[in-house]
């Protein structure tokens, strides 16, 4: 059966367990495997900015043995100039697997359907599951364990990286907490998914505005920026708003003493995280970015042998 990466949880607890365990090996071993040698082509649609999700998939591809075929969203008109399953229906007789980073996540659904090869969510409104995976790998490395560890999620609880770590989290066995205010909390349907995911893993959802209460005790914390893409224009009101979710040393120091600090990037020091938590000892958002290219290899290998 045709497998796809769209959503956090649509791996089970096992599967992402041995997705993080190839990712750790092939991170080992990064030439270890090499299923698109020959080479096969892997397109990589981009309709918004990136920088890791550029470098890290085309430095994986080529470990693979493949060729990154990079598709400029805008160029290609999807959506407008043709459409969603004409594209994916083109794009999927030359490529062995489709990358998406776009906007709606019904648009990826859409090429799944259509695509007759695997398709890879690389951001969406809604989820980042690549961007988690790449995050527990990190995890796992500093703590050797993810089952049990409390991770505080503070300030946009409803953008993807939110909704991300509630299901990943979850699935994982972590007890996740999430601090944001009223109008930035998660997506209520989200939260009950995670609820019934930790309900057979052993792990917690916790949803609140506190950003102490979160932080309190907690193994590792998190943040993101406030200014997602396509947001621009609430800047104003989301710098106000969130301004207290600021991850600063006073908040970071009611986590553990051993707590680790984690921004997926890019950081704005002094809004949503300061530079003396960022570049302190405690960050590992360095570990974060090199661990993408780790994981969305094992993604490929994992998809691309399911696939046959």
């Amino acid at each position: 059966m045709m497998r796809h990466l769209l959503a956090d949880d649509d791996l089970s607890p096992a599967e992402q367990a041995e997705l993080l365990a190839l990712a750790a090996a092939l991170k080992a071993a990064p030439f270890s495997q090499r299923p698109l040698a020959g080479p096969r082509s892997v397109a990589m649609i981009f309709d918004k900015q990136t920088l890791r999700t550029q470098t890290s998939f085309s430095a994986g591809i080529a470990e693979l043995g493949g060729h990154p075929m990079v598709i400029e969203g805008s160029l290609a008109g999807i959506g407008t100039r043709e459409s969603v399953p004409d594209v994916a229906r083109v794009v999927g007789r030359q490529a062995a697997a489709i990358v998406w980073r776009t906007d709606a996540q019904q648009r990826l659904e859409e090429m799944a359907q259509h695509a007759g090869v695997p398709v890879v969510n690389a951001l969406s409104d809604d989820y980042h599951p690549c961007q988690l995976l790449a995050d527990l790998l990190t995890v796992s490395e500093h703590k050797g364990e993810l089952a049990g560890l409390t991770v505080a999620f503070l300030g946009d609880g409803a953008c993807n990286m939110g909704s991300s770590w509630l299901l990943a989290g979850a699935t994982a066995g972590m007890h996740v907490r999430i601090a944001a205010p009223q109008d930035f909390q998660p997506d209520r349907g989200v939260t009950d998914r995670a609820r019934k995911i930790a309900t057979t893993t052993g792990g917690s959802v916790a949803v609140d505005d506190d950003p102490v209460t979160a932080v309190r005790d907690a193994d590792v914390v998190v943040t993101d920026t406030w200014v997602s893409m396509g947001k621009e224009a609430e800047v104003e009101q989301r710098l106000e708003t969130l301004a207290p979710y600021r991850l600063g040393a006073e908040l970071f120091a009611h986590a553990k003493d051993d707590a680790i600090a984690m921004h997926c990037l890019p950081a704005y020091r002094g809004t949503e995280i300061d530079a003396e938590v960022l570049d302190g000892p405690r960050s590992v958002v360095w570990d974060e970015a090199e661990n993408r290219r780790h994981v969305q290899k094992a993604v490929l290998v994992w998809l691309l042998g399911a696939a046959g």
